[in-house]
């Protein structure tokens, strides 16, 4: 290890002193003033630029699209039902993940038409692509937040906007989030209420015939699956969780 890293030091002190002779050698790195005043960015900081936001694709595939409501309602559904590891989390991820792509392709189009395609056609720079790509996605979240979220926010953050579309997605993030976990809660809560019913009736019964010692949980899972599997409860599921976004 301490080879290793004393050839590393040795390979950068032999490196900077023709970085140092050679003014352009960096001349890749550079960024470049429009007589209009706007910035052009060199392929080499665009391509690092891109490489640093890959490592925030999670967080935003996450906190900034439909994927947090449908996880967290996929998750209380199991807890609802009484099983511990099935659907694995595996699965309710790459549910969630499909589900997510099927319900933000409007606005991932949205993206591609206004401001990707315009991008790569040589039409706008990176800076108006970004601004470009940031509305369809401001706009989806914005039908999403609650006001009073969204209020929350701008006074913590001592904002104030005269429409909801010129708030800052610094605060319109955390706003979308917690809008979120309250609709999946409450979500969540319609699809305990069933499954609930159903371990009450079988804890009475249980209760009544004297078989106290026997857990009403293993009694009332086969009824809560046959109640599942009998409604479609997958198919009701999946499209009250595509349509609570208004597709």
């Amino acid at each position: 290890m301490n080879k290793l890293l004393w050839l590393l030091v040795s390979s950068l002190i032999m490196f900077v002193p023709q970085v140092l002779a050679d003014p352009t050698a960096l001349s890749a790195v550079t960024v470049t003033t429009s007589p209009a005043g706007d910035q052009e960015y060199s392929v080499t900081l665009q391509v690092l630029a891109f490489m640093t936001a890959l490592s925030f694709l999670p967080a935003m595939l996450i906190l900034m699209t439909s994927f947090t409501r449908i996880v967290v309602v996929m998750s209380i559904l199991r807890q609802a039902l009484g099983l511990q590891s099935s659907p694995s989390n595996q699965v309710i991820n790459g549910i969630a993940l499909f589900l997510t792509f099927f319900i933000m392709a409007p606005v991932f189009d949205r993206i591609n038409e206004t401001a990707l395609q315009p991008y790569l056609n040589e039409e706008m720079t990176i800076v108006q692509a970004l601004e470009e790509g940031k509305k369809p996605m401001m706009k989806f979240m914005l039908s999403q937040t609650r006001l009073k979220d969204l209020e929350m926010f701008m006074e913590i953050a001592d904002v104030q906007v005269d429409t909801p579309e010129e708030v800052p997605i610094t605060v319109l993030i955390p706003a979308f989030v917690t809008s979120e976990l309250k609709t999946a809660f409450q979500i969540g809560f319609m699809l305990f209420i069933p499954f609930l019913i159903i371990d009450l009736v079988v804890a009475s019964i249980l209760m009544a015939m004297g078989m106290m010692m026997l857990s009403p949980m293993i009694i009332s899972l086969p009824f809560k699956l046959m109640l599942f599997v009998l409604v479609d409860g997958w198919n009701l599921v999946m499209g009250s969780l595509a349509n609570s976004f208004g597709l």
